[in-house]
């Protein structure tokens, strides 16, 4: 792991975007040194330069999906990466001995904002109230808890009921975390608005974009939730979980790379899901939901439960 972790720290700079969007390809491909470069870039964006998320992301999603580079120069704020986030990176990367679950891992990828410069709040602050898709954050009231009871008695087949089901059948939480334990009324303004908001309709999302409740797909709604607004978390959980494949399964790298670049095009195509008031639409159908708002569901180029089917053969 020592080994891995120094030649991503020797990556996980302000990159050269020209450069990162050449490494993509051989990442794809598989080799090694070009998996770390991009790997490193997402860790630098995601953890010590949130203004340079949009940037990086934007140049892998150009490199993967064949278009041209799109962005110029990463010439942003960014903090230093220290020492003690390194050790406790390389402990995420580790994981615990009988792996992680949907909520372990998103513990264990957000605790790692603990060990960031003290600069990157302001940072993440203002690159939160600077993107376009948060819509205004610091204007807005943090919103209350969804109670279930409102939900259970909206017709059958409508977006609001079918959440309800969601939640009930899977036994899900219906906002993933608790908002005290994991202290978002300590952040400032936008993000904690903008974090109370995502864990709130993050299974809206889901449903009304198309997104899956897999493995694969729940990588894919953190690049579109990315794309949209920017979203801090989402960016530090696909750089951990694109290290965890570079250092486990590096063959299944380039598989990742067009799943995040895919849902992140759809995220960047898609109306600002910040800025709907899905509790309006709770009575009404999926279908309807998006034909009104001109939302398309995610189409990606792999079944949703891929890596489920991989690790059953496994």
């Amino acid at each position: 792991m020592q080994k891995h972790i120094e030649q991503l720290q020797k990556y996980s700079v302000q990159p050269d975007l020209g450069l990162l969007y050449k490494g993509v390809r051989g990442a794809a491909q598989g080799d090694p040194e070009d998996q770390a470069l991009v790997c490193g870039a997402m860790i630098w964006a995601a953890f010590a330069s949130p203004a340079g998320i949009p940037l990086v992301f934007d140049t892998i999603a150009d490199a993967q999906l064949g278009r041209a580079l799109s962005q110029g120069n990463c010439n942003v704020p960014c903090t230093r990466l220290a020492d003690e986030f390194w050790q406790a990176f390389a402990a995420t990367i580790e994981g615990p001995e009988g792996g992680y679950d949907a909520t372990s891992i998103t513990v264990a990828v957000a605790s790692l904002g603990s060990v960031l410069d003290p600069d990157y709040i302001g940072f993440s602050e203002a690159a939160a109230k600077a993107h376009p898709g948060a819509d205004s954050p610091t204007e807005k009231a943090v919103p209350p808890l969804l109670a279930l009871k409102t939900l259970e008695v909206l017709p059958k087949g409508s977006l609001g009921r079918d959440l309800y089901s969601m939640w009930v059948d899977n036994g899900f939480d219906p906002e993933v975390l608790d908002r005290q334990a994991i202290g978002l009324d300590q952040m400032s303004p936008a993000l904690r608005y903008l974090n109370t908001r995502i864990l709130q309709m993050h299974d809206v999302w889901h449903l009304v974009g198309g997104y899956e409740t897999t493995s694969l797909h729940e990588i894919a709604i953190s690049s579109f939730q990315l794309a949209q607004f920017g979203h801090n978390y989402s960016a530090m959980f696909l750089a951990t979980a694109a290290t965890m494949s570079h250092i486990r399964t590096s063959q299944g790298f380039g598989l990742l790379m067009q799943n995040l670049a895919e849902s992140w095009q759809h995220g960047q195509e898609m109306p600002s899901f910040m800025a709907i008031e899905w509790e309006d639409h709770w009575h009404k159908d999926i279908d309807t939901v998006r034909s009104e708002l001109g939302i398309t569901a995610f189409r990606g180029s792999f079944p949703a439960d891929l890596l489920e089917q991989l690790a059953a053969v496994a």
